[in-house]
């Protein structure tokens, strides 16, 4: 019994970042900033790839240099191929992770466009079209597909 409690308690850590998310969609950047980073320092390098990637995905958004930024959005992806590539045993959160590609790769996009490298944009906005199949058709799916169409207007790649 206890084991099956366990299976059905919501992971505690992913809790702590929403939390955190919270905050900072309630406009305290700063605070959110402090401790999303305090997180990652409990959390170490060697912390469950989920946990890491989907912090630094929402840590890369209180920051406030681009180049900053960027680092974080490029850790969330580091984190996120440990998930997908079944190292060092296939993980539960790899489903996730996948679906996480799409948002990860426009992210980046959106950094490099911010860091004056359009070449860079346009690479990752591919690969985010390329991951756009993992989306549901539901409201996270339909956001995510209507930030790729936006980046494709801004970098000038737009698709009928």
């Amino acid at each position: 019994m206890a084991e099956r409690r366990e299976e059905e308690a919501p992971d505690a850590v992913l809790t702590r970042i929403g939390q955190v998310v919270i905050l900072h969609h309630g406009g305290d950047r700063e605070e959110a900033r402090r401790r999303f980073l305090d997180l990652w320092v409990e959390l170490g390098a060697d912390g469950d790839p989920l946990h890491r990637c989907t912090l630094a995905h929402y840590l890369a958004d209180t920051q406030d240099d681009p180049e900053d930024e960027l680092a974080w959005d490029l850790r969330a992806l580091t984190a996120a191929a440990e998930l997908t590539d079944d190292w060092p045993a296939p993980h539960e959160g790899a489903p996730a992770a996948r679906a996480l590609y799409p948002s990860l790769h426009l992210n980046l996009a959106a950094d490099y466009v911010r860091l004056g490298r359009p070449d860079a944009a346009r690479a990752h906005l591919h690969r985010a079209r390329g991951a756009a199949g993992s989306l549901a058709d539901d409201g996270y799916g339909d956001g995510v597909r209507a930030a790729i169409r936006r980046m494709e207007l801004r970098l000038g790649e737009h698709r009928d």
